[in-house]
């Protein structure tokens, strides 16, 4: 087990990436309450394999200046889950919180799956809300983390929605109590859609954001999206957002707003801790603004070393030769 390397730096207060220094981190979802933006994350300590025991939150006011709150969920504080911390979202509804996350189920109903807890505040203490999970493995498909990468957008009608999957793409209405599924799932036919979708709106467009894949043409994924005028579709593909990660197979999307400014969080592998060099199992989050053209459409992203230090609008070093 890597430690935690306590000896490095929490943050750069510049704003430049890898955002996070003082652990690897992976699969950002961020979250704004009031004037504060939590930024949520699974901590990465493979080395021949994914190894993610806790999630963990940092917190800002200012996109320069971190507060890292550590741990606060783990899989071994969940009944009936085997570990594999794997991507999570938490959401704010009427005062409270709902964290949901992708675990391993233990072998009552092998494979992963997705639970939600309930949290007192957005950096917890959070408890199991249902004591099961919420949406088992699905045994139709072959293989055994069909059912991944929660992302949940509540909608200004106040429904809330669910996404999830790898390679499946899934989508069901949440119940009031955001517990519970509200009717059976749909599945949604997203052209090149591998996995880590994240819901968001803008005006009165809706954006689905994904982890690309085209089988026997590219190695690594990317980020594409498609849009629709309403939740339930139809969904129009818009192309890559941004390219393959830096020294990482997987690259997994988190979008927000906050102060006026919109931003597009991922994980790449170029952050080394104390002589620990980052890869694909020991990722860390990174930071670009995000821009929309005057159709609603978003502006293609380079993955920069300067971040967000450099001026909306700059074009800056990408962190690979591509």
């Amino acid at each position: 087990m890597l430690a935690s390397c306590a000896t490095a730096p929490a943050y750069d207060p510049t704003g430049a990436n890898p955002i996070f220094r003082n652990r690897f981190t992976a699969d950002p979802a961020p979250l704004t309450v009031g004037d504060t933006l939590y930024l949520y994350a699974g901590h990465d300590e493979g080395n021949e394999h994914f190894r993610i025991d806790e999630w963990v939150v940092y917190s800002t006011t200012d996109m320069r200046h971190w507060t890292d709150h550590g741990a606060f969920f783990r899989p071994s504080d969940i009944a009936w889950a085997e570990g594999e911390a794997w991507a999570s979202q938490m959401v704010e509804r009427d005062g409270r919180y709902f964290f949901y996350f992708t675990v391993e189920h233990d072998d009552t109903s092998p494979g992963k799956a997705i639970g939600v807890a309930e949290c007192d505040t957005p950096v917890g203490p959070c408890h199991d809300a249902r004591g099961s999970a919420l949406v088992l493995d699905n045994p139709a498909t072959w293989r055994a983390w069909s059912d991944i990468d929660p992302t949940v957008f509540i909608d200004d009608d106040g429904t809330a929605w669910l996404a999830w999957g790898n390679s499946n793409l899934y989508l069901a209405r949440l119940k009031d109590n955001m517990i519970e599924l509200d009717g059976e799932p749909q599945e949604l036919s997203i052209t090149n859609y591998l996995e880590g979708p994240w819901l968001h709106k803008r005006g009165d467009l809706y954006y689905l954001t994904y982890a690309s894949i085209i089988e026997n043409v590219q190695p690594n994924e990317r980020i594409s999206y498609a849009t629709a005028p309403s939740m339930q579709g139809p969904w129009t593909y818009r192309g890559e957002l941004t390219g393959e990660a830096t020294n990482s197979f997987t690259i997994h999307a988190g979008i927000e707003q906050f102060l006026g400014d919109w931003y597009f969080f991922y994980h790449n592998g170029t952050l080394t801790i104390d002589g620990v060099e980052g890869m694909q199992y020991r990722r860390s989050v990174a930071v670009e603004r995000l821009r929309y053209d005057a159709n609603g459409l978003m502006l293609p992203i380079t993955q920069t070393r300067e971040g967000i230090t450099l001026p909306a609008g700059t074009p800056g070093t990408p962190t690979s030769a591509d």
